[in-house]
């Protein structure tokens, strides 16, 4: 009886056994199958979540490149043509989207197409206030800002192993036809009243001065009448990391803000008379270098322009 028992017990442990087991196989082969289907999703979803494009609205600015265009010039493509930038092969070398970083690039390097009045070459962005107009533009009366997120990607080094310089931001001058016609000039160009660099690392930004102050009315129009200061380095090293850059202008005033934290406030009487211009902002890669082999890549990944 005992031994019924025993070889009963026996059977009853072995069914109990290979039902769980069976049970467990099949539980095992779902879960498998499950997980697999979930780290595919996963690796989709993570794949697609890459994929990002800069912040910036290109309908109110143009792009000068260092191609050159048909009349032997530097190549400048306005609004609307600027937008279709990612489709465009005379832009597609110079400026182009970083997806996986969410930026918009833009390449430079030392070419023949240069523009008036400088030897060095650009990819860089000039605002139109209206689009494809250059006419329209603002006085430091009525104000204006500039805040752009940005990042050096890369930069060539000269012979002593030095990074080239690159001009980062800029404030353009702008003389009205009546201005021009006025002193006889050939164009409207005016002296740019602020220069952004990246500098080895660090933000350095130059201005202009005017050399006679007691200067007034026509005399202030001349390109002459107004020197380089001194320049001013941001104590802040940003190296090859993104930061933040602002530009704020307002009567008499202008500030340079660095990563909302350090500030450079101009409030003098070279900023009251350079009231008599009209200006425009600048943003890009105005690469200050000729060597040979020589380049840089600026990355933006905001851009924003209020006035």
């Amino acid at each position: 009886m005992k031994n019924i028992r025993k070889e009963l017990l026996v059977l009853i442990l072995s069914i109990f056994l290979s039902v769980n087991a069976t049970s467990q196989n099949k539980k095992s082969g779902v879960t498998d199958s499950d997980i697999k289907t979930e780290k595919k999703a996963k690796k989709k979803k993570k794949k697609n979540k890459k994929v990002k494009l800069p912040n910036i609205d290109l309908s109110h600015w143009s792009v000068t490149t260092p191609e050159l265009n048909k009349k032997g010039g530097a190549m400048n493509i306005e609004p609307p043509e600027i937008l279709n930038y990612a489709t465009d092969e005379r832009l597609i070398p110079y400026m182009y989207n970083d997806s996986t970083s969410g930026s918009l690039v833009f390449y430079s390097f030392p070419s023949v197409a240069t523009t008036a009045n400088t030897k060095y070459t650009r990819t860089e962005l000039r605002e139109q206030m209206v689009p494809g107009d250059n006419n329209t533009n603002w006085t430091f009366a009525q104000g204006a800002n500039m805040k752009g997120k940005l990042a050096m990607d890369e930069v060539s080094k000269d012979a002593e192993g030095k990074y080239h310089r690159v001009i980062i931001m800029q404030i353009h001058g702008r003389l009205t036809n009546e201005q021009r016609d006025l002193i006889g000039q050939k164009d409207n160009n005016a002296p740019p009243i602020l220069k952004i660099y990246w500098d080895k690392g660090k933000i350095r930004v130059k201005t202009k001065v005017l050399k006679d102050l007691s200067a007034t009315g026509e005399a202030l129009l001349h390109e002459d009448a107004w020197g380089d200061d001194d320049g001013f380095n941001f104590e802040q090293e940003v190296g090859f990391r993104k930061f933040t850059l602002e530009v704020k202008i307002s009567e008499g005033k202008m500030v340079v803000i660095l990563n909302n934290s350090e500030y450079k406030v101009y409030e003098d009487v070279h900023m009251r008379k350079w009231g008599v211009f009209e200006n425009y902002f600048k943003a890009g890669n105005y690469f200050q270098s000729r060597d040979e082999g020589a380049y840089a890549k600026v990355k933006y990944y905001d851009l924003e322009v209020s006035h």
